[in-house]
């Protein structure tokens, strides 16, 4: 798997959701809104339901784990959920396409036609990040990881099988640890 990266600051977050409504229509902008706020995978979030959100939760079974898990919506989250039920009572899916090809189907983007717009969102001038559909995650889990987040949380956040999963997932690299070596000299 090709590696992505996190946008690692609040104005960059904003401008790729910018970028991604600009240029490519509100709904990419909204998967990105709502993944960088609920830290699924691309399958998954893109096979969201209206029928799986219920008051501030979220219910399913992970595609890759097949693990149930039942994550709180945040306000944000929420925001775009209940927007996004107003624009299109009739739909089904969270995401589902408004293109008349999209439309016929019922169904949301694929998970490669995101890929291709967050890369090319991503290789902007104004952007300059190597992006994916995985940026998402791993935004979260590097702004949980900023803000002083234990790993360990990080990792029940991301369900991950182990925080040194996480640790490789956020980048820590073994430099970074032997660095602390002289940080912490007790």
């Amino acid at each position: 798997m090709n590696s992505v990266e996190a946008a690692k600051t609040p104005e960059q977050i904003q401008r790729i959701e910018y970028a991604l409504a600009d240029g490519h229509g509100q709904v990419y902008a909204d998967i990105w809104k709502v993944g960088i706020n609920l830290a699924l995978r691309i399958s998954d979030l893109l096979s969201l339901r209206y029928d799986q959100v219920a008051g501030d939760k979220l219910e399913l079974v992970e595609g890759k784990t097949r693990k149930r898990r039942v994550i709180r919506i945040n306000a944000a989250a929420r925001a775009v959920i209940d927007r996004r039920r107003w624009e299109h009572p009739d739909h089904v899916y969270l995401f589902q396409g408004e293109s008349n090809r999209a439309r016929a189907l019922g169904k949301p983007p694929s998970r490669s036609m995101v890929a291709r717009v967050f890369k090319e969102v991503g290789e902007r001038r104004s952007i300059g990040l190597k992006l994916g559909t995985h940026s998402m995650r791993k935004t979260r889990g590097w702004a949980m990881h900023n803000a002083g987040k234990s790993i360990e949380l990080i990792c029940m956040t991301l369900n991950h099988s182990s925080p040194a999963v996480t640790m490789s997932y956020l980048g820590i690299t073994q430099e970074e640890v032997h660095a602390l070596a002289d940080e912490f000299c007790l």
